[in-house]
């Protein structure tokens, strides 16, 4: 398996893509931001096939489209709760400006399924350093902010008390998970965005209250169902983004096995309780 050029290629970029996903959805899921990366992924569609249209790398259409709306959207902040009407409608005019663009040129319908659904095994060298790089700068924003936007995330009116810039912070975010999607989407498509940066933060959520080990946990998770779901793909021919996507549905279902583990023994106890005080 590994000894096609296009496999190593693979995993490599599945790998950087998962670890910066699972650590930026781990914050994403803690603010309760799931529904602004599903935004965000439905905006980088339009932005992708436009550049396609121009002839340009989608990515960097995915890219620049993803990022102004991150931005806009951070800097919307607590607002942004209260539009998810509009912000719902904006997406839907999006892909279908998405599929306006595609109408022009028929012959990109590959392209268009590899938008929406990932393909990770077409990735080439020039991609991958681009997505390398891309990850970097992000997780370095994020290392800058990550004190301060988990402040804000726990407590944002203490926050802001103390002086903590908290509409900036939410911008920087926003701004880090638009990159985080338009790398996703490069992987598992604009439409199974959810897969990568929600289902493994949420997992871990499930299995750690603790920050340190759950953000580990996220990103941990979200490399181990990137690279099952590329080595499941290479030996059963089935598409990557399946595998991907059943490998975290699966996760997500177990990480409830603790919790439901605890209610149980919570039961047992009241019920031993209740017993012993029976005359």
């Amino acid at each position: 398996m590994l000894a096609y050029d296009f496999m190593r290629t693979a995993f490599v970029a599945s790998g950087v893509v998962a670890i910066l996903s699972g650590l930026v959805g781990y914050f994403l899921v803690l603010r309760n931001q799931t529904f602004a990366g599903h935004a965000l992924a439905h905006v980088g569609f339009t932005g992708a096939t436009g550049a396609i249209l121009v002839g340009i790398a989608p990515l960097w259409g995915l890219v620049g489209f993803t990022l102004a709306a991150g931005l806009a959207m951070g800097a919307l902040g607590e607002k942004l709760s209260a539009r998810d009407v509009a912000i719902g409608m904006t997406l839907s005019l999006a892909l279908g400006f998405g599929l306006l663009f595609l109408h022009f040129y028929t012959a990109f319908a590959t392209q268009a399924t590899a938008l929406l659904f990932g393909n990770v095994l077409g990735v080439d060298r020039e991609a991958l350093w681009s997505l390398v790089t891309l990850s970097l700068l992000s997780l370095a924003v994020l290392a800058v902010v990550s004190r301060p936007l988990l402040f804000a995330s726990l407590q944002p009116e203490l926050a802001e008390a103390r002086g903590v810039p908290v509409r900036l912070v939410s911008v920087a975010f926003l701004g880090i998970v638009a990159v985080a999607v338009s790398e996703s989407s490069q992987i598992v498509g604009v439409l199974l965005v959810f897969t990568l940066m929600v289902g493994p933060a949420a997992a871990a959520r499930n299995l750690s209250p603790r920050f340190g080990v759950g953000v580990a946990l996220s990103a941990a998770l979200a490399l181990g169902e990137a690279w099952g779901g590329v080595t499941l793909a290479w030996f059963t021919d089935w598409p990557v983004s399946f595998w991907i996507t059943a490998l975290s549905a699966t996760v997500y279902g177990f990480s409830f096995a603790p919790y439901g583990l605890g209610v149980l023994k919570a039961r047992a106890r009241r019920a031993g309780g209740g017993l012993s005080a029976a005359p």
